[in-house]
């Protein structure tokens, strides 16, 4: 059973998915109807700027105006409050000390330490940390029968938000973060042998083992001293 104080931070997280998801569905649905005019919009607009790209164009046309503007407005509202939302996750992971130390890791920022702090909540349940990256679905399946023993995807078990939070802070990582590691190192050469899904996956399992352990340890990230297998 997970803690109160844990059960409120993943209903932060979780309404704040939910307010950028609803944010960004009425934004697609503009899009949409805006094609059928021969409007079409730049495929890439910021969230905070999409209301004053599109408004304008609507407001030239009555016929526009009148159908669009309710879903721009509503659009707006869910965008202020998931912006509030945001800020209150920020202002929580900045006041924790063991996300701050989790911070510390290439990749991995405010959402990706609060979710899975909160997901583990004890990290003394585990007691060794090479189970956390099992228990959260990052390890191959595997079919054993007879002689055989083929290793599959992933499992896949356990918290989706989570998984993809680590995913997204491993892909962060390997992609944007500009600062060398071992971590790193040893996922670039993964990615050259094993392709960059497989890379990425293992990345996110080795980050699991080494937020946990760092967790216990009460430690930071060193770039120099994570590597190995995960």
């Amino acid at each position: 059973m997970k803690s109160r104080h844990a059960h409120g931070v993943r209903a932060l997280l979780s309404t704040r998915k939910a307010l950028l998801k609803k944010t960004m569905d009425l934004a697609n649905e503009v899009r949409g109807l805006l094609k059928i005019f021969g409007i079409r919009l730049p495929m890439t607009v910021k969230h905070g700027s999409f209301d004053g790209v599109v408004r304008p164009l609507i407001e030239m046309d009555d016929v526009l105006a009148h159908a669009l503007v309710p879903l721009l407005d509503a659009r707006v509202v869910l965008y202020q409050h998931f912006l509030e939302l945001d800020r209150r996750v920020k202002r929580a992971a900045s006041q924790d000390e063991v996300c701050m130390r989790m911070m510390t890791v290439p990749g991995v920022g405010p959402i990706a330490s609060l979710t899975f702090k909160a997901a583990v909540d004890d990290p003394t349940r585990f007691k060794r940390s090479r189970t956390v990256g099992a228990h959260f679905g990052l390890t191959p399946r595997r079919y054993q029968s007879g002689e055989h023993d083929n290793p599959g995807r992933i499992s896949k078990a356990g918290d989706r938000d989570v998984r993809a939070t680590l995913y997204a802070a491993a892909n962060a990582l390997l992609m944007r973060t500009m600062a060398g590691s071992q971590i790193k190192s040893w996922g670039m050469r993964l990615m050259r042998t094993k392709g960059r899904r497989r890379a990425v996956v293992a990345v996110a399992r080795k980050l699991a083992v080494l937020l946990h352990r760092m967790w216990m340890d009460g430690t930071e990230f060193r770039q120099d001293q994570v590597g190995g297998t995960a």
